[in-house]
């Protein structure tokens, strides 16, 4: 998380002190989970607006739910067939729910949910904060689940969601990220390569330090290393591959006086080779009056009529101030 929306946040949250429900609470086991979901508008001020950028507006929603754990949400997979969702929290919880949309495909809410916790290497719940920051997911090609903590910078590799990990082989460089600046950005590619990018570790100005892991057995990785470029303020939170093989990567970027801006970002798959630097291309930019906070979660998938569809979710800290959000975008031709 960068520095300028922690600032924000401390202040935030003594500002709400009286009115927040405190901080989660330890979860020991799966429980139900019941979902609120209410409608949020893409542009305040017309109604009519569909379009920003490439991205086309399929729907939104702000989330409540029965439980003090839900909240902090930081990356997201949705199911092949758009029926399922799951995203896990930099608190230590995971959940899973189904979608439901309209006759049109566009996103009005979630159903049947559950909320967990993620384990340690013992099996044993995550409830610390300096280990239980979990920040991003990824699904692996045999159906496991791959995890990126901050923090204590590391890969852990879970069977499912419910069980205990595995420790990955890290990359050069890796547990030099700054604490509270580790891989948000992670993703695993069709042919099983992983790619991940710090949020803050760069080498020189404006590049931010990437990895490529290429499979060489269980639990192991050959690693390069790219550069990614980046502008001031804006730094990457998600990443996920398209189905034409490009990729796209979500920046945010925070300051009290325009608050939280997102960057929506794509490259070509190309590009990832050792040593490269990757330079995006922009394909919207969100900002107040559109829908948007904290997003820091990104999945992508294909619809009905064949269109790519992008998933987003946002981190709302657990400050009564923020919102967990879920966005849905038809990606234009």
């Amino acid at each position: 998380m960068h520095a300028a929306v922690r600032a924000f946040l401390t202040l935030s949250l003594l500002i709400a002190a009286a009115c927040t429900s405190g901080p989660p609470v330890e979860l020991a086991w799966a429980a139900p989970l019941e979902i609120h979901s209410t409608p949020v508008p893409f542009k305040l001020d017309d109604t009519q607006a569909r379009e920003i950028g490439r991205l086309i507006w399929r729907g939104g929603i702000s989330m409540t739910a029965n439980s003090r754990n839900f909240g902090g949400w930081s990356d997201l997979v949705v199911s092949p067939d758009n029926r399922t969702l799951t995203s896990i929290s930099d608190t230590g919880p995971w959940f899973t729910a189904t979608i439901e949309r309209d006759g049109k495909g566009n996103l009005t809410g979630l159903g049947k949910a559950t909320i967990a916790p993620l384990r340690d290497l013992k099996g044993q719940p995550l409830v610390d904060k300096s280990w239980s920051d979990a920040e991003g997911l990824a699904t692996l090609p045999d159906g496991s689940w791959l995890v990126s903590f901050e923090r204590h910078h590391r890969l852990w590799r879970y069977p499912t969601l419910d069980g205990t990990p595995t420790a990955i082989n890290l990359p050069p460089g890796f547990e030099q990220q700054p604490d509270n600046g580790g891989v948000e950005a992670l993703t695993v590619l069709g042919d099983g390569r992983i790619v991940a990018i710090s949020e803050e570790y760069s080498l020189r100005r404006n590049a931010l330090v990437g990895w490529i892991g290429r499979p060489i057995g269980p639990d192991r990785y050959l690693w390069d290393m790219f550069e990614y470029m980046k502008i001031p303020n804006f730094n990457p939170t998600a990443i996920r591959e398209l189905p034409d093989g490009s990729l796209v990567v979500l920046e945010r970027a925070f300051d009290f006086v325009r608050g939280v801006r997102v960057r929506v970002m794509q490259f070509p798959g190309s590009a990832l080779k050792a040593d490269a630097v990757i330079d995006g291309e922009e394909l919207a930019r969100l900002a107040s009056p559109h829908a948007v906070d904290n997003l820091e979660g990104l999945a992508a998938t294909t619809g009905e009529r064949g269109e790519t569809l992008l998933w987003m979710i946002a981190d709302d800290n657990f400050n009564p101030l923020q919102r967990s959000l879920l966005l849905l975008f038809e990606l234009a031709k």
